[in-house]
């Protein structure tokens, strides 16, 4: 089993950044796929990243490649997001999440979350 918590969210202006970060504790992190996910109120969690477990392969949203970043460093067990040139569309709860498997884009197969961290951009 592993832990994650999320950290780093806030209230930015459109067109600033932030950078997440999700630490995890418990089993060895580097055999999971990890992922990042958000849920605005009133919608459905949707993928924003994912990066596989050595970091060499990633994958993105269409709404936020070009301007979002996932990274992770497996000595410090933790992944981030590097989130730029934000948009008010981009307002939502953030989720990490680890997935045993690999199936980067699809929320419903991964194994642990992180209780989230708000992100909000105004305009």
């Amino acid at each position: 089993q592993v832990q994650l918590v999320e950290s780093g969210g806030g209230l930015v202006q459109a067109g600033e950044s932030l950078r997440l970060s999700c630490a995890a504790s418990g089993r060895t992190f580097g055999i999971y796929t990890m992922g990042w996910f958000r849920q605005a109120p009133g919608k459905e969690r949707e993928f924003v990243a994912a990066i596989t477990q050595s970091g060499g392969s990633k994958y993105y949203a269409d709404s936020v490649k070009g301007r979002f970043t996932i990274s992770r460093d497996n000595a410090k067990n933790t992944l981030y997001l590097q989130m730029n040139s934000l948009k008010p569309e981009d307002t939502a709860v953030y989720y990490c999440a680890a997935d045993l498997g690999f199936s980067p884009s699809n929320w419903r197969m991964y194994n642990y979350w992180g209780q989230g961290t708000q992100v909000t951009v105004s305009s």
